[in-house]
Parts: C-alpha cells; structure tokens; sequence
C-alpha cells in the first residue's frame, strides 16, 4: 500500500463499492456528499456497481437509498444479480460434495462452530429456493437473522453459495488462520467481520472476479476500474483494479493491498475520492470542500 497515488486526468469507467463500512455510514445511511457524488458519477456514464458479501435479497435497501438499481455482485463475487430486474445473472457454488469435506475439516479444526449455507434461485426473494439455511442452534454474527433451521444433512445436500462457520465469542481471523491450516482446493476462505464468522467462497471465487464478469462485457478493464473497501473480503478487488482505495477504517490486509487509504466510511471517504472527478467545489449540503 502507497498513501498516495498519481490520480490520472481520465475518469475511471466503473465504481465499484463494497457496501458495510464503505458506502454506508455506522447508521447504515449513505450520507448526502457521498450519494451526491455518486449520483454525479453515474449522471457522467459511469457504471457504478455494488460489490458486498450480503446477498441478494439484502441488496432493496441500498437501491432504495441510492435511486436507481446498480447490479451488484453479491456474496463476495459467487452471485451477479439484477435488482432492476430482480433476477439473478450468475452464480457460482459449492457442490454437496464439497460442503461435506469442508463440514468435516469444520467439526475437527473448530469444534462446535455452527454451520449455515446461502443459496439463490430465480431472483432475490424466491421462494421455491430456502436461501439462508442453518444447523441447529446457529448463532447469529448479525442482529436480524433471517435463516431456517435444518438438520445437518439438510444444509450440506445441495449447492449453495457460500457455507459460513460460526462460533460465537472467537474472532474471525483466527478461525480463518486455522482453517487456512486444512482447506486447500475446496474453497477460499475469507470474511468480513470479526466477531467469529468466516466465509467460504467457491475456489477462486471473490469480489474481483464478480466485478470482472460484470466489467468486461462492457469493454472495461480492471486499470479503468476504482474499488473501494474496508475488509479482508474485499482485497481481492483493492489488488484487482486500476485504483484500490481502503477505507480510513479499514481492516490492515485491506489497507496493505489498496493503493492509497482514504477518510473513514463516516467522513466521506468515498465521496473525498469521487470529487477528484466529479465535484463543483461544493458538497451538496451547500458546505465548502
């Protein structure tokens, strides 16, 4: 990581954001200066693109905030989806197989740790596909817990996603550290929080690879790309793309792979960025940059 890079004159082709800790404030709002920018990004032609480990059907109040429905890439880069649309484009999983063996690796590396898959059909909310499924008594990381319980064999017998390896009171990255120890070729291991949840992606699966699918149908590359991030999730995106920006509160893995660091999620850091390109010298709150 650099504190600073030389920003060039032409406007990157595509934005793209992760979401928790980034676009959105600590109230989980998109602040005025931030949409502001943003907007004005868009209003110029860019694409602007959401890329989060929340899935779809988490994705309505962002498009909610921001006005218009960007495709996002979804559950660290294994589902592109549509919100305009409310369709899902792609999506890359985990087989049942593979969920088994990585179950198995769980139980003897992290004993008591609880297991829960996500899974997408047809569109965000389908409800002929049960999405976020859970082994009994699966605590959850985050305050509005929207899963169903099922036996174990249940969770394990069908592709999905993502699989997520919960135990309440460690920290994630020393899970992750220990689960590095015994996972090679069935996925990748990665998260976004520290409170004892960690990911597992698709091998080779990520954030970078959601955002290339969706760049380069529209003959972008990643060096007319700038990410934005705060978490271990999103290094693979901050190395990817012609500009990765790490936000002033950002995990250090995330800050050593971006090229430059910017203010906090709660003092603009997006929107200080955005302005090199798109700004009046004034934010739309009528205050002096």
């Amino acid at each position: 990581m650099t504190n600073s890079v030389q920003i060039p004159g032409q406007a990157p082709a595509l934005i793209a954001t992760d979401v928790d800790g980034t676009l959105l404030d600590d109230d989980d709002k998109i602040s005025t200066r931030t949409w502001s920018a943003v907007r004005a990004a868009v209003d110029d032609g860019v694409e602007f693109v959401l890329a989060t480990g929340r899935p779809p059907r988490w994705i309505t109040p962002i498009v909610d905030q921001l006005g218009f429905a960007p495709i996002a890439v979804c559950a660290n880069g294994a589902v592109v989806y549509d919100p305009s649309t409310d369709r899902i484009i792609s999506a890359r999983t985990l087989s049942a197989d593979v969920l088994g063996e990585l179950a198995e690796v769980t139980a003897r590396v992290i004993p008591g740790a609880g297991l829960a898959v996500e899974r997408v059909g047809r569109s965000a909310h389908d409800a002929a596909t049960p999405q976020f499924v859970s082994s009994p008594g699966y605590e959850h990381a985050w305050l509005n817990p929207d899963n169903t319980e099922v036996s174990i064999e249940d969770l394990l017998g069908a592709p999905a996603v993502k699989l997520l390896i919960r135990k309440a009171g460690a920290r994630s990255d020393d899970m992750a550290a220990e689960l590095a120890k015994h996972i090679g070729i069935e996925g990748d291991i990665t998260y976004s929080t520290n409170n004892g949840l960690v990911e597992i992606m698709p091998l080779g699966v990520s954030k970078a690879t959601g955002i290339d699918e969706v760049a380069r149908p529209r003959g972008i590359s990643a060096a007319g790309v700038v990410a934005f991030g705060d978490m271990p999730n999103d290094v693979s995106m901050l190395r990817w793309a012609g500009l990765g920006v790490a936000m002033g509160n950002a995990h250090p893995d995330a800050m050593t792979a971006a090229d430059e660091v910017t203010a906090t999620n709660v003092k603009d850091g997006v929107a200080r960025v955005l302005e090199r390109w798109w700004s009046d010298g004034v934010d739309r709150r009528g205050e002096p940059l």
